[in-house]
């Protein structure tokens, strides 16, 4: 993980474009609303100084369902994608190897994403953002077939 922190960080500093799923994998809300998510869009925005622009869409897991090999193309779904401003890291500058920094500002950018959910959707998220790790959920792979 390291390496490719450090190839990502090269890659914004050269001033090029890269798409982040803070989360690292599919959520795990069974209402598909955003999850807790890993620290390293934190890393990269303090250490890079890059912007970060969060990012919502709706509307594609009634095309492909989470785990599903099938499309289901028919009825046709409208999928809707939008992108918020730029979230602000300035105060954050200098402490990527604070704990308690980069939880905040994890927390942060996936706020931010929320709203942006939020409004797509036109409800409201829950009140506490689901985590995995509380659930005893796996990280990573098809937990629906896990539990079976």
């Amino acid at each position: 993980a390291s390496d490719s922190l450090q190839h990502a960080i090269a890659f914004l500093k050269a001033g090029h474009l890269l798409g982040v799923y803070p989360e690292g994998t599919l959520t795990r809300d069974e209402n598909y609303w955003p999850m807790k998510a890993k620290t390293g869009i934190a890393r990269l925005a303090i250490i890079s100084k890059a912007p970060v622009i969060p990012c919502a869409q709706w509307g594609a897991q009634e095309i492909l369902p989470a785990y599903s090999k099938k499309l289901k193309l028919f009825p046709r779904t409208k999928v809707t994608v939008v992108a918020g401003k730029p979230l602000d890291f300035s105060k954050w500058y200098g402490k990527e190897n604070d704990p308690v920094a980069l939880e905040e500002a994890t927390a942060y950018v996936m706020r931010a994403i929320t709203i942006l959910l939020e409004d797509i959707r036109g409800e409201s998220a829950p009140a506490e953002i689901f985590d995995p790790k509380k659930s005893n959920l796996p990280r990573i792979g098809n937990f629906k077939k896990a539990k079976k």
